[in-house]
């Protein structure tokens, strides 16, 4: 009775029904499964971490965050974490990586929020030796994704520097609509670093990858996070091997789709100066692809992908306008977002 109770669950999160592809007039059904990332900018407790740079996020820092400020972000993240992906499947996302998180306390607070005890959402995180404390985390529908195992991959800076250690690659193993999927969630260095350190970076994480798949060639892989680069630059297009068209993607190589939505129709996820940048991207490994376009969703493929975008979530009015609505803009609290927009991938397979 259980087990039939989880399974109808599961068909209520992460089901959509896609006729359209019905072959012979035979009825196809499928399973959509949302697969999505969001930078949450800062999402800080008011409880100082020992050794962490934290106080900008105090009541007596800089930010002046209080309770009230905390509790106000943790409900706007809440609110736009489960909109994302419920475009096409109304449970909304199967798998959320997240980036600029404090610590395991404010994960429990999150996951805690109404709407996300509803839904069930849990949480994958490992603290990290970042000195600002922010790191990476996976919130996941246990209906949808199984975890299996998973563990952190430290950067590592090529002269054995440890005095700058920041974040790590947190890397998730486990089974999505029944298939095996690997998901390395990242926020490589700042632009405050020049190229050179995120360069290391898509070299660290494609030896990571070309690791995993040799180890296991029926892994799915997705790299997924704040790269802070765009799909064009030297870290993701050369380093990691994430490409703009799925006809050059070869073994061990990635899809980057949000290179043509930057370069090509000129939406990104942050501004700067009044530009749009994308940061924030989800790349795919060759056996996710449809290179044949025969649409034989027998394993997991990719199906469509956006940028999430929701009026709530830009800023309306004054100097800026049209951006993301930020938590602090200017040094005003503004009781918004987060300061980049989250992207979210669509995967499909047949239900048999």
């Amino acid at each position: 009775m259980l087990m039939r109770k989880r399974s109808l669950l599961c068909l209520f999160f992460t089901v959509l029904a896609v006729t359209a592809f019905a072959q012979n007039k035979e009825q196809k059904r499928y399973g959509l499964y949302p697969v999505a990332f969001y930078n949450l900018e800062n999402i800080f407790d008011t409880i100082h971490d020992e050794g962490k740079n934290d106080y900008e996020f105090l009541p007596s820092g800089s930010y002046h965050w209080d309770k009230n400020k905390y509790e106000n972000k943790l409900r706007n993240m809440a609110r736009a974490l489960l909109d994302i992906g419920t475009d096409k499947v109304p449970g909304g996302a199967s798998v959320i990586g997240v980036s600029e998180v404090e610590n395991s306390r404010v994960l429990d607070d999150l996951t805690g929020q109404p709407g996300m005890v509803a839904r069930g959402m849990k949480y994958i995180h490992i603290e990290g030796p970042d000195k600002r404390g922010v790191d990476c985390a996976l919130l996941y529908n246990p209906a949808a994704f199984t975890p299996e195992k998973w563990f952190l991959q430290p950067y590592v800076y090529e002269n054995g520097d440890t005095t700058r250690a920041t974040r790590g690659y947190l890397t998730v193993q486990g089974r999505l609509g029944g298939d095996k999927l690997t998901v390395i969630v990242c926020h490589w260095p700042s632009r405050g670093a020049t190229a050179y350190f995120r360069d290391i970076a898509g070299k660290q994480v494609r030896h990571l990858t070309d690791s995993i798949a040799e180890a296991d060639p029926e892994q799915h892989i997705i790299v997924m996070g704040d790269m802070n680069d765009d799909p064009d630059n030297t870290s993701m297009a050369k380093n990691l091997g994430a490409r703009r068209k799925m006809k050059d993607v070869k073994e061990g190589d990635f899809f980057n789709p949000w290179w043509e939505i930057l370069r090509g129709k000129g939406q990104g996820t942050l501004t700067y100066q009044g530009a749009w940048n994308l940061f924030d991207q989800i790349v795919l490994s060759r056996n996710l692809l449809d290179l044949k376009g025969n649409k034989d969703y027998r394993h997991l493929t990719l199906y469509t992908y956006h940028i999430f975008r929701r009026d709530y979530l830009i800023q309306q009015e004054g100097r800026y306008k049209g951006s993301p609505k930020r938590t602090t803009a200017g040094g005003v609290w503004q009781n918004g977002f987060s300061d980049h927009l989250p992207t979210v991938t669509y995967l499909i397979k047949e239900i048999k």
